[in-house]
């Protein structure tokens, strides 16, 4: 391209070609023109351009990142996601504001002339200029309201999903609630085995509604519920899956509202129906020891039949009267909540109504017979009722006596049928009890002690009790295995001669001491308990039918078991004192008998100067002492011949020894389990080798606590 270049001389010459409005002073022309102005300008503009770009462009692609973002399942992930976004939202924005401010700033420069000189008229670049930041600016307002508009809805789908993350959460628990309510509740499915059980099963049930239930509905469940009826009404983008669940909690609760009304109903007519069953069970076992303590000589007279069948009568008048003559309306009115357990009190009712009814029958007789006008023949009948011996040729005196006796052959024979049927009622009530106490000890075995050792359940195990097992149950274990292997059997082979029952506890005395392990164990045992009783561990297995409670034996009981120990103790005592012969004087005069048992011993005797020992004395004699509060006694034992329960000792009595002559030396040369017994200055000294230390010791304490009691008798007179 060829341009023609015109040379000029002078600005005069400019002036000719260019008009004056177009030339800035220093050319002669009118035009106001700061260059550097004019480059600061551009330079502004030009960096405000790359601005507005670089900040659409991070836009851009920051949106592109949140709508390509998938939505997470957990509560954590989707709170650490929202924060991390409104943090790079937050830096945007002040990107935005960075550059509008930027926009501002460089508008009020070009518009700087016009604001100082308002008749000021703008070149034409500085009003390309100006629409060039104004269109900008607009441009970046635009993309601001967008992305504003972006972000909310963003924000608004990443807040319902950690709504639903929190929703869904809530569900599983309560869901999980609901259904460990309704396994708890199948656990109040037991009618219990007793009133008092009964009476405990249903408060249990009642505090579990307190606790858990509200109006028929679960304090936790109505709540969420709601809250899932506000999303829908807020239009939640998971209102397909979140009506379904409030639907099902609704369903679930309800069911356990009603399942907890119907084991209501259920234990209030357990718990009414175990209270008339005891009233029941009373009043039969009272009129079967009423039959059995009727005695039945006085029976045979008429006004003893009288008084006898008027007794019978007023007993089954107040029955009638308590409506409890008959259980068959028990039965029907209660027959869906009946067990086997309840079955026998029928059982027991019919037995013992027929032993009435043979009672009363025969009594009936007795009384007849002797209102019926008797013919007089000469002797008169009493006369051969009351003598034992009858002549053969009096046939008509003879048959009036036979009948007579026949008549209390059949009262005695009756009698002793009754009172068989009383031995026969309290064996299969003890069987009973023992079977029953046995399947306790195993409940509790297996649903707690057992659990205790379950992987599953440490979690559950607070701190207190971890690896205190031993501490909570104690020796159970063994007692368990004591009643179900050896006691039970052995009662159950008394089944047919209950009268010999009571041999069964004296010859198991020995293996009764383990409930005194169990006793010591006691006051942690129940510490423990006290401290931990409503952890998860306890609640979890509550499930099993027989509450710990229960079977965790009380103090009373506790003093009831050390009681029957020392009863069995006293008896079995007592037979072997009875069985003590060759004593010339009266055994009840020595005091009560406090300790018995075998021993070794030697004896040493001084006359003068001279000790006589025994020939045999390094072979010891085998003696049985009695230690009494007045003397002690030494015998030989002799066993008898016979077999089985026939079979047993006998005492030849030998020596006695007044406690108030004696002394004692509790350690004997040689042996820890030897001591010195002593008399009159130990001119008589007997030395005696217990079985064992500890029974060594607990003689020598015996013996001193008589010896010491003496003592301050003896200051106090």
């Amino acid at each position: 391209m060829k341009v023609p270049v015109i040379m000029l001389s002078s600005v005069t010459e400019l002036h000719s070609y260019i008009n004056h409005s177009q030339l800035t002073q220093e050319l002669g022309g009118t035009r106001e023109y700061c260059h550097e102005k004019w480059i600061s300008h551009r330079i502004a503009l030009e960096d405000f351009a790359m601005m507005v770009k670089k900040t659409a462009q991070t836009l851009q692609i920051f949106g592109t990142e949140l709508a390509e973002t998938e939505l997470p399942n957990e509560i954590q992930d989707t709170t650490v996601l929202l924060s991390a976004h409104t943090s790079k939202k937050n830096k945007m924005k002040e990107d935005i504001l960075v550059a509008l401010g930027q926009g501002r700033r460089l508008l009020e420069s070009i518009n700087e002339p016009v604001v100082r000189d308002p008749d000021y008229n703008m070149s034409q670049e500085e009003l390309e200029n100006l629409a060039t930041v104004q269109r900008l600016l607009s441009q970046l307002d635009e993309t601001e309201t967008a992305f504003d508009e972006f972000w909310l809805r963003h924000q608004t789908k990443l807040e319902q999903c950690l709504q639903l993350c929190h929703f869904e959460n809530n569900h599983k628990e309560v869901r999980a609630l609901l259904d460990q309510m309704s396994e708890k509740l199948t656990t109040f499915c037991d009618v219990g085995i007793s009133p008092a059980h009964a009476d405990h099963i249903f408060s249990e049930l009642l505090a579990f509604e307190v606790k858990v239930c509200k109006q028929g509905q679960s304090p936790v469940t109505q709540p969420l519920c709601l809250e899932g009826d506000e999303l829908i009404q807020k239009s939640h983008y998971a209102e397909e899956s979140i009506r379904p669940k409030c639907t099902e909690l609704r369903e679930l609760s309800e069911s356990v509202s009603s399942n907890l009304k119907s084991r209501k109903d259920h234990l209030l007519k357990a718990k009414e129906l175990h209270h008339k069953l005891e009233t029941a069970s009373q009043w039969v076992d009272e009129g079967i020891y009423l039959l059995a303590s009727q005695p039945v000589d006085k029976c045979q007279s008429h006004e003893g039949a009288e008084l006898a069948l008027q007794e019978l009568e007023r007993y089954l008048e107040s029955a009638n009267q308590n409506q409890l003559s008959s259980l068959n309306v028990i039965w029907s009115e209660y027959d869906t909540v009946l067990n086997q357990h309840f079955r026998k009190i029928s059982q027991k009712q019919t037995s013992m109504q027929e032993m009435f009814d043979k009672r009363r029958m025969s009594l009936m007789k007795l009384a007849a017979k002797q209102t019926r006008p008797v013919q007089p023949v000469a002797p008169r009948p009493e006369a051969f009722i009351k003598s034992p011996l009858n002549s053969p040729g009096q046939s008509g005196n003879g048959h009036l006596h036979s009948r007579g006796n026949n008549s209390r052959q059949a009262s005695l024979s009756e009698e002793e049928e009754n009172l068989a049927v009383l031995r026969r009622h309290v064996m299969n009530e003890l069987l009973e009890t023992e079977r029953a106490y046995v399947e306790e000890l195993l409940c509790v075995l297996q649903g707690y002690a057992s659990e205790m050792d379950n992987p599953s359940m440490f979690p559950l195990i607070p701190g207190p009790l971890q690896n205190k097992k031993e501490i909570l149950f104690g020796n159970m274990p063994e007692i368990y295995r004591f009643h179900k292997r050896t006691f039970l059997m052995e009662l159950e082979q008394y089944t047919d001669c209950p009268q010999l029952v009571g041999r069964c506890f004296l010859e198991r005395m020995t293996d009764l001491q383990i409930y005194e392990k169990y006793c010591h164990n006691k006051p942690r045992s129940e510490s423990l308990w006290r401290q931990c009783s409503d952890c998860a561990f306890f609640q979890v297995n509550k499930r099993h039918l027989v509450p710990l409670s229960f079977v965790l034996i009380s103090e009373d009981l506790q003093e009831a078991l050390t009681s029957i120990v020392g009863i069995l103790k006293a008896v079995n005592d007592s037979m072997h004192l009875i069985a003590i012969t060759g004593y010339e004087g009266n055994l009840s005069e020595l005091g009560k008998l406090l300790m018995q048992g075998s021993f070794s011993v030697w004896t040493e005797h001084k006359k003068g100067h001279a000790k006589v020992k025994d020939l045999a004395r390094f072979k010891p004699m085998q003696r049985h002492l009695f230690l009494h509060e007045k003397a002690l006694l030494f015998c030989k034992r002799r066993e008898e011949n016979g077999e089985g329960y026939e079979k047993a000792p006998s005492y030849s009595f030998k020596q006695s020894l007044s406690m108030s002559a004696v002394g004692i030396t509790e350690n004997a040369k040689g042996d820890n389990k030897k001591f010195e017994v002593w008399c009159n200055s130990r001119e008589e000294v007997y030395i005696v080798q217990a079985p064992t230390a500890e029974v060594k010791t607990t003689w020598v304490n015996e013996i001193r606590k008589v010896l010491t009691t003496q003592l301050q008798a003896y200051r106090g007179t």
